[in-house]
């Protein structure tokens, strides 16, 4: 076992400082990628990073990179995860990746370790998509989405993202996106309830499991609630209801599926008229592509099916479409070993969220470390990860990076 050991205290401390920037109202935070409050954190982070005597830049997405040299001129070990959250996101989500790839650098510091290869340390602009789509800052670093396409981009309220970034302080530098690099990791709490009911410290995850969204739209008729018979309508809201429950059947017949409807809208609605106008949000997941293809065949064809039962139209746009991802055998070996030899115990896991992993592992070689999550709680002020947990995880972390940087 190595003789370098993570400081847990000065972790949870890191943790607990950055939480104070951006406070939810219940204990977590309320930190959205672009706001004054993400500019804050990453003027943080700078800092912090520029005080270790690491070279800190940033492209012209405004991902964050701190590097800290190795002995050798090599493509760079990349660690760390993102600083935003959700508007009532919790203080572990993503910050516990990029402060405990801050630890690590600290320790190897602190220890004069050199490793071959240079360690960045990465936080990713906007993975969390809380007013636009998710993991932007990783796309546009493996060339996913066009920077250009992406700076161009507007929010729900309308605002340019060139604009929003050219705004922040510690925004975009004048790098383009991506370089060359040898590996991945990112260590994350799980956001699900697995490790936590086996009484397991760490997972190591295998592979990121796949997804699909789309925006569904039922078509009706106008009616009024008391006069129009039950026989006679033609109620939208009545197929995206059983739209709801058809996907939900779907999933829970098919072991490891995932089914979301997670918003619903009538534009023209009214408490006193039959709906002629629903679109609804769904979302499908399965870590296997052939099972999330039959899952999509199945879900879509029985809502069709449903839709013209009712006398209702019925259309569909796919908004998003990510494939599984498996993780680097390589990288998955180096993080198992690491934590057998500090006799943490743990499990493979499949993520069943998306990450800035997911992304990165379509270039190079790329795996993850989960940590517990309390109650399975995430994308929730209520979110916590207790210090010994955050400290192993950060532990296996360092671990695998020697192994990984040399």
């Amino acid at each position: 076992m190595t003789l370098l050991r993570i400081d847990g205290e000065r972790l949870w401390q890191g943790l607990m400082q950055m939480a104070e920037i951006g406070p939810g109202v219940a204990g977590g935070n309320n930190r959205l990628a672009f706001s004054p409050e993400d500019d804050a954190a990453r003027g943080l982070f700078r800092r912090w990073c520029q005080a270790e005597g690491l070279s800190v830049h940033s492209d012209r997405f405004a991902n964050q990179f701190a590097t800290r040299d190795g002995s050798e001129d090599l493509p760079p070990l990349l660690i760390g995860s993102h600083l935003d959250t959700q508007p009532t996101g919790g203080r572990f989500d993503g910050v516990l990746g990029v402060l405990a790839g801050l630890e690590v650098l600290r320790c190897l510091n602190a220890a004069d370790v050199r490793t071959r290869r240079p360690v960045t340390l990465v936080n990713w602009t906007n993975e969390e998509g809380a007013i636009i789509r998710p993991m932007m800052g990783s796309e546009v670093f493996t060339g996913a989405l066009a920077l250009d396409q992406a700076r161009a981009m507007t929010d729900h309220r309308g605002r340019r993202i060139s604009d929003m970034l050219d705004a922040l302080e510690n925004g975009a530098g004048p790098n383009g996106p991506g370089f060359p690099v040898h590996a991945y990791i990112e260590l994350h709490i799980e956001q699900g309830p697995v490790l936590e009911q086996a009484g397991e410290v760490i997972g190591v995850v295998t592979s990121g499991i796949g997804f699909r969204r789309w925006q569904l739209r039922f078509s009706g008729q106008d009616a009024h609630a008391g006069p129009t018979p039950m026989e006679t309508r033609r109620d939208a809201m009545v197929a995206a209801a059983h739209a709801v429950l058809i996907a939900d059947r779907a999933a829970r017949a098919l072991p490891g599926a995932r089914a979301t409807c997670g918003r619903i809208a009538t534009p023209n609605g009214s408490q006193v008229t039959v709906a002629s106008q629903v679109e609804l949000t769904l979302d499908l997941r399965h870590e296997d592509l052939a099972q999330l293809d039959r899952l999509t065949a199945r879900v879509l064809r029985e809502i069709e099916d449903q839709a013209l039962a009712l006398g209702v139209g019925f259309a569909c746009e796919k908004t998003t479409d990510s494939s599984p991802v498996p993780f680097d055998s390589g990288v998955i070996a180096a993080i198992e070993a690491a934590r057998i030899q500090n006799g943490f115990p743990g499990r493979r896991i499949v993520s069943g969220a998306g990450h800035d992993a997911c992304n990165m592992a379509r270039v190079c070689p790329a795996g993850m470390i989960f940590v517990p999550s309390a109650n399975g709680i995430s994308h929730n002020e209520t979110e916590y990860t207790s210090p010994e947990h955050c400290a192993a995880g950060a532990q296996v972390l360092l671990d695998s990076v020697l192994m990984l940087a040399g």
